[in-house]
C-alpha cells in the first residue's frame, strides 16, 4: 500500500504558473512509477504526465508538452509537477497516481494506487 497526498493546487491567472507536489507514504516509493492526471466537470480523468521510477524516463500528454514537466525526489517520497504557461483549458482537479506494474502509465487503470486530488483553476 501507498498512500498519495496532493498540495499546491489553486487558483491562477491565464500565463502564470502553480507547482503541484504529491507526497507519498507507505511502501518504497521508487518501486512505483508515478503519473499526474486531471478531470474537469462533465469529462473524463484523462493523462498529463509520468514518470519512471528511477526519475530517467518521462512521458506527456501533447496538451501540456513544453509547459509541464514532471519530476521526483525520492529521497524525499515526492513528486512534483511544475505547471507553465497555464491556460483556463487547464483548470481542474489534478490527481497523482502510483503504479506497482511495468506499463506505460498513460492510463488510468495503469494505476493502483490515487490521491485525492487538488484543484487548479486558471481565470481568463
Amino acid at each position: 500500500q501507498v498512500q498519495l497526498v496532493e498540495s499546491g493546487g489553486g487558483l491562477v491567472q491565464a500565463g502564470g504558473s502553480l507547482r503541484l507536489s504529491c507526497a507519498a507514504s507507505g511502501r518504497t516509493f521508487s518501486n512505483y512509477r508515478t503519473g499526474w492526471f486531471r478531470q474537469a466537470p462533465g469529462k473524463e480523468r484523462e493523462f498529463v504526465a509520468t514518470i519512471s521510477r528511477g526519475g530517467s524516463s518521462t512521458d506527456y500528454a501533447d496538451s501540456v508538452k513544453g509547459r509541464f514537466t514532471i519530476s521526483r525526489d525520492n529521497a524525499k517520497n515526492t513528486v512534483y509537477l511544475q505547471m507553465n504557461s497555464l491556460n483556463p483549458e487547464d483548470t481542474a482537479v489534478y490527481y497523482c497516481a502510483a503504479a506497482n506494474i511495468y506499463a506505460s502509465g498513460r492510463h488510468v487503470y495503469d494505476y493502483g494506487y490515487w490521491g485525492q486530488g487538488t484543484q487548479v483553476t486558471v481565470s481568463s
